[in-house]
């Protein structure tokens, strides 16, 4: 006579085994796996609150992340005046990096103002530069070199009315490209400095056009400032 083993109402029908038949390790092992499995609780689908929990990390790590970005890396600047025309026209929005600690002729920076505004010029003579206004060909000369400057200046100025300074070290001497439509170094020459300006009040370069979209590109130094010594 046989008998069948006793059927648990999650387990599958086992195959029939003749009286007195031992178990083997084999097919315990087995039922004690199936037992785990069934056992297992069914895992949790992530509902709304933790997406939306998940959402909001995400907003506030970038905008902290920003918020540093602009703070110590790149800022974004807001062009008001016709004075850096025909290089910066009014309403155009430009990137400032305020890393680059190193200022030299023909960067365009932006810096604490004789106002105390922020203000956007070009560097025209760093500290130990003698500039002068004009030599017999309407050029501005930086210690004694013309420096042509057709590829910036706004076409219908003059570089300038007669000037002639020393920059003392460690400040700069700046001029918008537009030259009749720029309050700059020209207009502040009564003023402490000369008209100059603290290297240590530029904010930072100015190194791209970001808007409008159909004026976006780099802004590079002119090759004439290259050539002078």
């Amino acid at each position: 006579m046989t008998a069948t083993e006793n059927i648990g109402p999650d387990e599958p029908a086992s195959p029939q085994r003749g009286a007195g038949s031992a178990e083997t390790p084999e097919s315990a092992e087995k039922a004690d796996s199936d037992a785990q499995e069934s056992a297992e609780p069914p895992k949790k689908k992530r509902g709304k609150r933790g997406a939306v929990v998940e959402l909001l990390a995400l907003v506030v790590v970038g905008v902290v992340t920003a918020m540093l970005l602009q703070a110590f890396v790149v800022k974004p600047f807001w062009i008001p005046s016709e004075s850096m025309e025909n290089t910066l026209l009014v309403s155009d929005r430009v990137l400032v990096n305020r890393l680059d600690g190193t200022t030299e002729r023909g960067d365009i920076v932006v810096f604490k103002g004789w106002d105390g505004l922020d203000t956007i010029k070009r560097v025209i003579g760093v500290g130990g530069d003698t500039i002068k206004c004009c030599d017999d060909k309407q050029r501005i000369t930086v210690n004694g070199h013309p420096l042509e400057e057709k590829s910036y200046i706004h076409p219908d100025d003059f570089p300038s009315d007669p000037f002639e300074v020393k920059v003392p070290q460690g400040r700069l001497w700046l001029m918008g490209d537009h030259r009749s439509r720029s309050v700059d170094s020209r207009s502040h020459q009564e003023a402490k400095g000369d008209g100059t300006i603290s290297e240590d009040d530029v904010i930072g370069h100015a190194f791209a056009i970001y808007w409008p979209l159909s004026r976006a590109k780099f802004l590079s130094t002119p090759d004439s400032f290259s050539k002078l010594p």
